[in-house]
């Protein structure tokens, strides 16, 4: 971003709430311009007045991200109205698990139609453009479980390790490109996808605008992966690394898969 985020065209899926919301509300009172995306449209007026309130330019763009010509739409709106888009955050996302014997394929096929191919889509949508100006900037919202699953969550694990092994590939061929890619794994965040699930004290719900700090270091620091919160996922990370066996005996001996307080399911920003 070679102008900081100052009258930056920034484009952000899963805007209505989460990640993606605290992450416009960031990149607003830091004078950005905001393509919003999102499924509610109600959700989304509110995220644009909050925006402007603080500075920022916004529309909003009501489509699913697991349709191609929605995105592709979005990202002409955002063009039409601000110009090349400098920078896209791919937030949009859904939690989903499942544990076997009831894990069911439709789960899993559901939660890479977001998660994976949700970013697939903005990432495709939004690199022509980069790539003719040999500059940019896209961003994925993984997850540490992207880099170690966890029980009850192979859907959601599927999704996100395929995100972040997608950008690990797509950084590397594009190293010389002028286009940048930085994946972002939050541990558990305290956003309405996990609703009824509480965690132990070594995997507390973290806020959302902790990860839109992150983000925004990301991108300005052009850093290729962020762990957020650092310590504890990245010693269960290393761990995995040396040990499986180890990592998962961790897993087991603190609950890091969390316990429900509600009916289980799924939501989805």
């Amino acid at each position: 971003m070679r102008r900081g985020f100052k009258d930056s065209v920034v484009i952000i899926t899963g805007a209505s709430g989460g990640i993606g919301r605290a992450c416009a509300l960031r990149f607003a009172a830091l004078g950005a311009r905001l393509m919003l995306c999102g499924r509610n449209k109600e959700r989304l007026e509110r995220v644009v007045c909050e925006a402007v309130k603080l500075g920022g330019k916004a529309r909003l763009s009501c489509g699913d991200v697991t349709d191609p010509a929605a995105v592709c739409r979005m990202v002409a709106e955002a063009e039409g109205a601000f110009g090349p888009v400098d920078a896209a955050v791919a937030s949009a996302g859904q939690y989903i698990r499942g544990r076997p014997p009831a894990l069911r394929v439709e789960a899993v096929r559901a939660s890479m139609e977001v998660n994976f191919f949700g970013t697939v889509n903005l990432v495709l949508a939004v690199l022509p453009g980069m790539l003719s100006r040999r500059q940019g900037h896209i961003v994925a919202v993984s997850s540490v479980d992207g880099k170690k699953g966890l029980p009850c969550d192979a859907p959601y694990v599927a999704a996100k390790s395929a995100v972040t092994g997608f950008f690990d590939s797509l950084r590397q061929d594009l190293r010389e490109s002028g286009v940048r890619f930085s994946t972002v794994l939050p541990g558990r965040v305290d956003t309405p996808m996990l609703n009824g699930l509480s965690f132990p004290w070594v995997s507390p719900k973290i806020p959302p605008g902790r990860v839109a700090r992150a983000i925004e270091r990301a991108i300005r620091g052009n850093r290729l992966e962020v762990i957020v919160p650092f310590a504890g996922p990245k010693a269960l990370i290393v761990a995995g690394a040396i040990s499986p066996r180890l990592a998962d005996g961790l897993i087991r001996l603190f609950h890091l898969e969390g316990a429900h307080t509600d009916n289980e399911g799924s939501s989805r920003v």
